[in-house]
């Protein structure tokens, strides 16, 4: 069965740092655009970070352009997103994604790992 597992959210004053990584199970990792959501409470999903396969290119959202990082371990099928200098704003589930390479859309995604800025 083909996962997304998230981690790394938590708890965090404004101005702090996280880590959330996503590891990918079966062989939905490889040769897969991967990319980090979010869904603030009452707000549609929106897209944060995206990755070629290649790890090559990297598209941000501009409200976090900057401060977020998207990085990927195709060794160890893992996709990881750095936050660093967080708002109050940037409270929100993170969800990990996986694209369908004929539509370039996600097809899977993982249960979210939710993040809280405190100020």
């Amino acid at each position: 069965q083909v996962q997304l597992v998230e981690s790394g959210g938590g708890l965090v004053q404004v101005g702090g740092s996280l880590r959330l990584s996503c590891v990918a199970s079966g062989s939905i990792f490889t040769g897969r655009t991967m990319a980090w959501y979010r869904q603030a409470l009452g707000k549609q999903r929106e897209l944060v970070a995206s990755m070629n396969s290649g790890g090559t290119r990297s598209d941000y959202a501009d409200s976090v352009k900057g401060r977020f990082t998207i990085s990927r371990d195709n060794a160890k099928n893992t996709v990881y997103l750095q936050l660093n200098s967080l708002k109050p704003e940037d409270t929100a589930v993170y969800y990990c994604a996986a694209y369908n390479i004929f539509i370039n859309r996600p097809d899977t995604w993982g249960q979210g790992t939710q993040v809280t800025v405190s100020s």
